[in-house]
C-alpha cells in the first residue's frame, strides 16, 4: 500500500496514526499542498476530488484508490479488525462515529486551509481576523468536545484504549497548538493528548516525524 499525504495535513496525520495503531506499514508518496501538486494531472488522474490522503491498495496496474480519511480508517478497520479501533458493541462504535464525524466534518473544515486562504484571498480579511475566525471556531468545537467526551472517555476518547476519535483529535489539537490557541478550559481533552503522546504510535505518525516535514 502507498499512502498519499502531505505531513501537516489533518485528514493524513489522523490515517496515520490509524496505521500506526494497527501496526501497518506503508510506502508514504508526499503530496506538497503549498505547491499545488494535489491539482496537478498525474495526482488528478488518482484522486479526482484533488485533496489528501489518497491510499493505494492492491497490485499494479490497477490499484484501488480510496479516498476520505474517516473512510480509509474504515477500511483498514474491517480489512485488519486488531488491534481494534472501534469498540465491540453497535452502541459505542456509534457513539464513536459521532465523536469523528464532529470532529472531521464540523470541526475541521472551518479551520481548513481552503477556507482559510477563501478568507484572505477573496473576502480580504486581515491576517487578524483571519485568526479570529480560526480561534472562534476551534473554541466552539472543543467546548462541545470536551462535554461529549464526559459520556464515553476513560484515558482515551472512548474508554481505556486508544481508536479512530483519538485519531481525529489529535490532529485537530496540534493545528490549534500551531494557531496558539487557549486550551486550558479543556482539561479532559488535554488529559487525552498526554495519554495520546505517551504511545509510539502517536509519535510515529507525528507531522515532524514525517518525511516531507521540512528541516528547521
Amino acid at each position: 500500500m502507498s499512502l498519499y499525504g502531505y505531513y501537516r495535513s489533518s485528514t493524513s496525520y489522523r490515517v496515520r496514526i490509524a496505521l500506526a495503531l494497527k501496526g501497518i506499514e506503508v510506502a508514504q508518496v508526499p503530496v506538497n499542498l503549498l505547491k499545488g501538486e494535489q491539482r496537478s494531472e498525474e495526482y488528478l488522474a488518482i484522486n479526482p476530488q484533488g485533496l489528501v490522503p489518497t491510499l493505494m491498495v492492491g497490485d499494479t496496474p490497477t490499484p484501488a484508490a480510496l479516498t476520505q480519511s474517516l473512510a480509509i480508517i474504515e477500511y483498514l478497520e474491517e480489512r485488519w479488525p486488531a488491534p481494534a479501533l472501534l469498540p465491540s458493541t453497535p452502541e459505542a462504535r456509534a457513539k464513536v462515529r459521532s465523536l469523528c464525524q464532529f470532529m472531521a466534518c464540523e470541526m475541521h473544515p472551518l479551520n481548513n486551509p481552503r477556507v482559510l486562504n477563501y478568507l484572505t484571498d477573496r473576502l480580504v480579511v486581515t491576517q487578524a481576523q483571519r485568526l479570529e475566525w480560526y480561534r472562534h471556531w476551534v473554541a466552539e468545537g472543543f467546548t462541545r468536545l470536551e462535554v461529549m467526551l464526559a459520556e464515553s472517555a476513560g484515558r482515551f476518547c472512548h474508554g481505556d484504549s486508544p481508536g479512530m476519535a483519538d485519531a481525529c483529535l489529535m490532529p485537530q489539537l496540534y493545528n490549534a497548538r500551531r494557531f496558539e490557541c487557549e486550551l486550558e478550559d479543556y482539561p479532559r481533552i488535554l488529559a487525552i493528548e498526554a495519554a495520546c503522546q505517551s504511545l509510539d504510535a502517536f509519535q510515529q505518525a507525528h507531522p515532524e516525524r514525517q518525511p516531507d516535514c521540512p528541516v528547521p
